[in-house]
């Protein structure tokens, strides 16, 4: 098993990544030769991938900031909970550096009550939100669908009718919104000949090698996935959903996600920073997992889902689109899927619905990055993380409970 240096040792800052005119040999990093994103190297990546790759911006307009009000408590650092399978308690701030924490943000009753950062990370700076990404997208369709510009029994055929030889073509819109499509596409990073790596490669915006014939954007790749059993009958964890959401969602209103993010949500935030998307060769924005933010900015994104859609005195996302995702998914069929440390949750709109009895939702991206949404407690947490493995089940057992346990923590309090 390969064990990794700790938070510490790998601290970004400390390890001097591309510091210097130019930087020394041994730290400077790339993104054409996969030098970027290898542990620990990725610490810095994260807060970076302006720097490394083409990318397309999602604008928070011309207006002011709307401020977050603080209210800062000192007591959250000392708060203790038991991790998953563990029977020692560690503190709160003892978890931030077993999930190398970048940044973390934590609202209550839309105060700032906690901030942190860590590494190279800063309040002014961008981190990848990954697959974090993808619940800021479902929202964006559910939200069409709930304007009535979305059929969600309608088939993505009708919508893409390039996608109708592929294994998208027959799965309705709702089957792509709660991830229950039938393909034969793997997400597992630890095998390297799993269709995900394809997926990347033809997202990559770098020149192909002259041999190269294969797709060569991401509107090519979504046409070669192939079905694998029936739709609408399990729940399958798959980006290719996302990405085809998105040109569903191009398609339909003429701008892509990264145009209507802005138009749509960012604008009416009140947000403290413009946002951007990593693109493809042609400038796609990647669906699926590219949406970088401030943390500050991702955690007003949660304040506005918390409050029913409504934020910066306007409503932003119609209530029933937050209804629906709370009222989460096929239970059943999101079992199917084999979470372990997941019991009970199910999946809607691309939101994770954790189903506890404080009804929280969440959206989640590989290497530990978070929106958990607690609406009993009033509470939201957005963190950007850099956690050497990239699947969630890792992190969860120093994550999930520490959560809850601040959630319980938080409702004790006075208003």
């Amino acid at each position: 098993m390969t064990t990794f240096p700790d938070a510490a040792a790998s601290d970004p800052a400390k390890l001097g990544w591309m510091v210097g005119s130019p930087p020394p040999p041994d730290r400077i990093l790339r993104f054409d030769d996969g030098s970027y994103f290898r542990f620990p190297a990725m610490r810095w990546s994260v807060s970076n991938f302006r720097q490394l790759m083409p990318t397309v911006n999602v604008s928070r307009g011309l207006g002011d900031p709307v401020p977050l009000p603080r209210a800062i408590r000192t007591d959250i650092d000392k708060l203790r909970f038991v991790p998953l399978g563990a029977t020692q308690a560690m503190t709160w701030e003892e978890s931030l550096a077993a999930n190398y924490t970048d940044g973390i943000v934590v609202l209550h009753r839309g105060r700032v009550v906690y901030e942190r950062y860590f590494g190279v990370l800063k309040p002014d700076g961008q981190h990848g939100a990954m697959s974090v990404t993808k619940s800021v997208i479902g929202t964006l369709g559910a939200m069409l669908v709930a304007e009535g510009r979305l059929d969600a029994n309608k088939q993505v055929a009708d919508y893409v009718p390039e996608l109708a030889k592929s294994a998208f073509g027959n799965a309705t819109i709702r089957q792509v919104l709660d991830m229950t499509t039938a393909l034969k596409y793997s997400e597992d990073y630890a095998d390297p000949n799993a269709e995900v790596w394809a997926h990347a490669q033809a997202g990559n915006p770098l020149p192909k090698p002259k041999d190269y014939t294969g797709p060569r954007s991401y509107f090519e790749f979504l046409q070669t996935v192939q079905p694998q059993g029936k739709h609408g009958e399990a729940f399958g964890y798959k980006t290719v959903n996302t990405d085809v959401l998105g040109w569903v969602i191009a398609r339909v209103t003429g701008r892509n996600v990264a145009d209507l993010l802005s138009e749509r949500i960012w604008r009416r935030l009140g947000a403290e920073q413009d946002a951007y998307f990593t693109v493809d060769s042609i400038g796609t924005p990647f669906a699926g997992g590219g949406l970088n933010t401030g943390l500050r900015d991702l955690a007003r994104f949660g304040e506005m889902m918390r409050n029913n859609g409504k934020f910066n005195g306007q409503q932003i996302v119609p209530k029933a689109v937050i209804d629906d995702i709370r009222h989460g998914g096929d239970k059943e069929a999101f079992a199917k899927a084999n979470y372990k440390l997941l019991p009970g949750w199910s999946y809607r709109n691309m939101w994770w619905v954790t189903h506890n009895e404080d009804g929280a939702y969440t959206a989640r991206g590989v290497h530990g990055q978070t929106i958990y949404i607690d609406p009993k407690a009033e509470m939201v947490i957005a963190r950007y993380a850099s956690f050497p493995i990239a699947g969630n089940a890792a992190n969860d057992p120093t994550s999930l409970p520490a959560y809850h346990a601040l959630a319980q923590f938080l409702r004790t309090q006075r208003r």
